[in-house]
């Protein structure tokens, strides 16, 4: 077991502040940052005649910064903690949405979009996990666990939010409200509640002594399978997220069934978090990241094969799920394979390639649909992707790790 190795280890009222300060902040940047767009892009294109693809490719390309800034973030996190990284992205996040709000012309919007996507590299969960797995110790699955089932939150909180807003006034002033939400909860509450002492870096765990370099870790090939195992799941599990309603309108159904079912989708994804600790005391690494991946390829295929209603949702459901629990699954990979000694830079790392595979999701879904002649043969294809990586898991061990276990 991991030792905090700081001389007062944080007393448990902290550690419960830091937990709630985040889940608070985690809701509310995802839910503005990321989760608000989606809602309000019909309106931006009315508004201003940029269209839709231009639109979401720049909301695509704020991702790619996403991504890259999260390799930077983690180093630095992984020596000084948090809470200045996830300030200052905060601070970042509210300018950018400032940007964005009274950008007239396309490139300004893209620089406020770019300007949103490096705030989201200091802000969103990579480093907020970093945070918890080095503060929590040996209880970090707890809180992970309690951070993602606040977080999931965030698309039910500000999709409401968001459209409730824009029903009574336009998108730009939509924006600056969402930014001031934004300012009031996340800056402050970076600053003032991550101020825990940063314990100190600790010792490789013995099982892990032997992988002490960071930048050995990630040339392995351990870490390269891995990284291309996460990278295909999350492509494929996005895609079935934005392309669902789609898919279902495509078999005859209405888009309000549609709705209702990927909407059903996001409620199993929560609930299905409950269970992970439990689920991760009875499997092995290499079990569970096997049955999660698979979970998700079935599901994904399901949704190509199915033609009813009552059929669709029931897959949408189990989809959810099994997405609820891979986040996770992200969450504990490093810690599970490598130790906490370097978690911060690895997430970086593992999470950039993620990143991208999350961002062209979109594109790529629409783009095989449109070559393949329709949803249902493009799902069966992402299911089928998803089974190879899940089978490209099993190489994911670390050489000289014990491969079978439990965490």
């Amino acid at each position: 077991m991991q030792a905090v190795s700081t001389p007062t280890a944080p007393a448990a009222a902290g550690l419960r502040r830091v937990l709630v300060v985040l889940c608070v902040t985690e809701i509310t940047s995802w839910g503005i940052l990321f989760y608000a767009f989606p809602v309000l892009l019909g309106a931006i294109a009315t508004d201003t005649g940029w269209s839709p693809t231009a639109l979401t490719a720049v909301f695509s390309a704020g991702q790619l910064l996403t991504a890259l800034t999260g390799i930077l973030v983690g180093r630095r996190l992984d020596r000084h903690g948090p809470r200045v990284v996830m300030t200052a992205g905060s601070v970042l996040a509210v300018a950018a949405l400032i940007i964005v709000a009274t950008a007239q012309t396309l490139m300004v919007f893209l620089l406020g979009w770019v300007s949103v996507g490096v705030a989201m590299g200091a802000v969103l969960y990579p480093p907020a996990f970093a945070a918890l797995t080095r503060w929590y110790g040996p209880d970090r699955v707890k809180a992970l666990t309690v951070l993602t089932l606040a977080g999931g939150l965030a698309s039910t909180v500000f999709a409401s939010l968001t459209a409730a807003l824009v029903s009574r006034m336009d998108w730009r002033a939509t924006y600056l409200v969402l930014a001031v939400i934004l300012a009031i909860v996340t800056v402050p509450g970076h600053w003032f509640g991550l101020r825990l002492p940063w314990p100190d870096r600790p010792e490789p765990e013995v099982e892990h002594i032997h992988q002490a370099d960071p930048g050995t870790i990630a040339r392995s090939r351990a870490f390269l399978a891995l990284a291309i195992a996460l990278s295909v799941t999350v492509f494929a599990s996005f895609a079935v997220v934005v392309t669902l309603v789609p898919l279902m309108t495509e078999r005859g159904i209405s888009t309000t069934t549609a709705a209702i079912a990927l909407g059903l989708g996001g409620v199993g994804q929560v609930a299905s978090r409950v269970g992970y600790s439990a689920f991760a005391a009875r499997t092995t690494v290499r079990t569970r990241t096997t049955i999660i991946l698979v979970a998700i390829a079935a599901t994904t295929m399901l949704l190509g094969i199915f033609t009813t209603a009552a059929a669709l949702t029931i897959a949408a459901v189990l989809s959810g799920m099994a997405r609820g629990v891979f986040t996770l699954l992200q969450a504990t990979a490093i810690t599970d394979r490598w130790g906490t000694a370097h978690y911060g830079q690895l997430t970086g790392w593992l999470s950039a390639p993620m990143t991208i595979a999350l961002a062209s999701a979109p594109f790529a879904a629409t783009a095989l649909a449109t070559g393949l002649g329709g949803y249902p043969t493009t799902f069966v294809i992402l299911g089928l992707a998803a089974a190879a990586a899940a089978a490209l898991s099993l190489t994911t061990i670390p050489k000289h790790s014990p491969k079978e276990q439990h965490s």
